[in-house]
């Protein structure tokens, strides 16, 4: 009896074990599994088909060398004036119909058309974009959308899980997933601003514009662009973090465009043999390298040698984290800046300013020969005998001097009729000049007489 009661109590035991490995076992077959959170998010993610007018030429070669590959012998056949240019979106905010894209997926569009996941076609409307940054914001009248959660990108790891969503070469809600491979690459060459997050979830064309979420089904990044030989994916993808794309949307919202105001310095990454030099060891930061002339920088009081360690009270790692900090600030935005000057700590507020602003106030120090750059210069040349004078090193396209025809290897001697021996002796007469400036200028083996008039100011 005692035998039948134990064996009864074991088999009752083994069921009851078995039992539970089961939920346990089920219970990790769903966590292991994407498809509950996906189901969540696949509807925010859409397909967007933009017209685009042909008026770039190297379109057009690209277009005459892919029908050259797939054999099309038609000499006369007409060229087309416009493509289709196709990518993904990731809808933000249901109730106004936002969807963030990457801004050369729309660039030039005439016509937006946008695919949702349940088939539904919609002409989407341009409210902003921001080609520096690659961001593009666009807006559907809809009903029944299904946003996605925006995640914190600065909270971000690397080996983290993600998924890439988006509609590569036109296949509609594709799902690949990998991790983050790395975090802030800069210096790539992509965009003008960039804070990438690379990943090994495959990225392919198309995908442009579409959604990198998390583990948790929020969205942490807008996947951009590839590294790959033939535009294949070969597992190194990039992204652009949410925090970023969120702010550029803010600013679209809100004024249609994104108007960056500028610090005016140069930096660079505070290297370990930097930082000795600087007496500054452990030290991580930027150093200052340039001040522009009536920057905001140059008014506040920087210098040349300092080492910005944070910006609004967020730690700076390299020139990079400046460029970017700044770069998403609008004009007339209050930046604290802490850095260190000769092993101090000291903080400037400083106000950005409009570029243009700034531009403005160094043109009207130098009205004449704003945007040239000079040099002293001296020759004994078998043409023009000795020659003393200011070289030009570089004029720009749209000032006043470009206009007038001065060009770089121009080598001013005289200025008003007087003869100048170098840029100080140029600079007083121009400075005391009312509308003209008379130059005389070897060019070559020729010499020739230009006139920059201030009144065209």
């Amino acid at each position: 009896m005692k035998k039948l009661i134990c064996r009864a109590l074991i088999n009752f035991l083994f069921i009851t074990l078995n039992i539970f490995l089961s939920i346990c076992l089920a219970n990790v077959a769903i966590d292991n599994s994407l498809a509950p959170m996906l189901k969540q998010v696949l509807p925010a993610v859409v397909n967007i088909k933009a017209q685009v007018k042909v008026t770039d030429f190297n379109i057009l070669r690209d277009i005459i060398k892919q029908r050259q590959q797939n054999n099309t012998d038609d000499n006369n056949q007409k060229l087309p004036t416009t493509f289709v240019s196709v990518g993904s979106g990731v809808i933000v905010d249901a109730k106004n119909g936002y969807i963030l894209t990457n801004a050369h997926v729309v660039n030039e569009a005439q016509i937006i058309a946008v695919t949702l996941g349940d088939g539904r076609h919609f002409t989407a409307k341009m409210i902003g974009m921001d080609k520096p940054s690659d961001v593009a914001l666009l807006q559907i009248k809809a009903k029944n959308l299904t946003p996605v959660t925006l995640g914190d990108s600065n909270k971000l790891n690397v080996g983290d899980f993600v998924a890439a969503i988006g509609n590569p070469f036109g296949l509609s809600q594709t799902v690949t997933s990998g991790i983050i491979s790395a975090l802030g690459r800069t210096t790539l060459g992509i965009e003008n601003y960039e804070n990438f997050i690379q990943t090994d979830a495959p990225i392919n064309p198309g995908n442009s514009g579409g959604a990198l979420i998390d583990m948790h089904g929020k969205l942490v990044g807008i996947n951009t662009a590839i590294l790959a030989p033939n535009q294949g994916s070969i597992g190194i993808g990039f992204a652009i973090p949410a925090n970023m794309a969120a702010s550029v949307m803010q600013q679209l919202i809100q004024y249609g465009n994104v108007k960056r105001g500028v610090l005016g310095i140069g930096a660079q990454d505070l290297t370990p043999e930097l930082a000795n030099a600087f007496n500054a060891v452990g030290t991580k930061g930027a150093a200052v390298t340039l001040i522009q002339p009536e920057s905001p920088a140059y008014r506040a009081g920087l210098q040349v040698g300092d080492i910005i360690t944070s910006i609004n009270g967020t730690a700076i790692k390299s020139a990079s984290d400046v460029v970017n900090m700044i770069g998403f600030l609008r004009v007339d935005s209050q930046v604290n800046v802490n850095l260190l000057r000769n092993h101090k700590q000291k903080t400037f507020k400083i106000a950005l300013l409009d570029p243009s602003k700034r531009k403005e106030a160094v043109e009207q120090l130098d009205p004449f020969l704003y945007g040239v750059g000079l040099k002293n210069f001296s020759l004994l040349s078998p043409v023009h005998g000795s020659v003393q004078g200011v070289l030009i090193v570089s004029v720009e396209e749209d000032s006043l001097s470009w206009q007038s025809d001065l060009r770089p290897g121009d080598v001013i001697t005289s200025v008003n009729q007087q003869k100048i021996k170098n840029i100080e002796e140029l600079k007083a007469i121009a400075t005391k000049a009312n509308k003209t400036l008379l130059l005389n200028v070897l060019r070559g083996a020729s010499a020739i007489f230009l006139v920059i008039n201030k009144e065209e100011l």
